[in-house]
């Protein structure tokens, strides 16, 4: 008898068990589906009332999104993105970049080296049309000598040692900086020319750091 009354009693766990868990499981689908019919308009307004431009930072600047922009919000895993849709984007955007009207896309490495190395600029502490940085080292190593680095990308170091500087090379370079989306659509990589973060001379001098053989990403 006691071993039924024990047998009753875990089965009764059990039930209960089940019963919490299929409770938990509708609980969570009823939230789910809550989340999937917030709105973009929802959220806009969600956006509007919580904050407030200050010096660069502009809530029309993250509300007002472009077509590429808006495109891949829809998939926050950029491994998951559709082939289809992927090589939309890419086309949509290659025909976006700006190369140098003069054909000069090599400036100074030094001065390169200054802008991977600097973090600030479009932040609300910012002067508005203030020079930004380029903040490569957040996501990338570049030389040997730096020690701290992001890898959210990959490492540059030797870029140039081991690509050369052909055209195709010095192009494809330019248009990566210029709109990372052209080249890998959806990318973590700001797009820095096309939305005008660096300025074309501060794209040759980027340019410079990765593919002059002098510059310490080089050595």
């Amino acid at each position: 008898m006691k071993t039924l009354h024990k047998m009753a009693l875990v089965s009764v766990a059990a039930l209960a068990l089940l019963a919490g868990g299929a409770q938990a499981q509708t609980a969570a689908k009823g939230k789910a589906e809550k989340v999937a019919r917030v709105s973009d308009a929802d959220v806009r307004q969600l956006i509007e009332s919580s904050f407030t431009s200050k010096g660069p930072a502009t809530v029309e600047g993250v509300i007002n999104q472009d077509p590429t922009q808006k495109a891949c919000s829809q998939y926050p895993d950029r491994t998951r993105v559709p082939a289809a849709l992927a090589k939309k984007v890419e086309a949509a955007e290659l025909k976006q970049v700006k190369y140098p009207a003069d054909s000069n896309f090599i400036g100074d490495w030094k001065e390169g080296e200054k802008i991977a190395q600097n973090g600030r600029g479009m932040q609300f502490t910012d002067p508005v049309g203030g020079t930004n940085g380029a903040n490569c080292y957040a996501c990338h190593q570049l030389t040997k000598a730096e020690i701290s680095f992001g890898n959210i990308g990959p490492s540059l170091y030797n870029y140039g040692k081991l690509r050369g500087n052909s055209q195709e090379v010095v192009k494809y370079t330019w248009g990566k900086i210029w709109d990372s989306n052209a080249y890998s659509a959806c990318s973590n990589m700001p797009r820095f020319g096309h939305k005008g973060i660096l300025t074309e001379q501060q794209i040759r001098d980027v340019m410079a750091l990765l593919l002059d053989p002098a510059s310490p990403v080089n050595q």
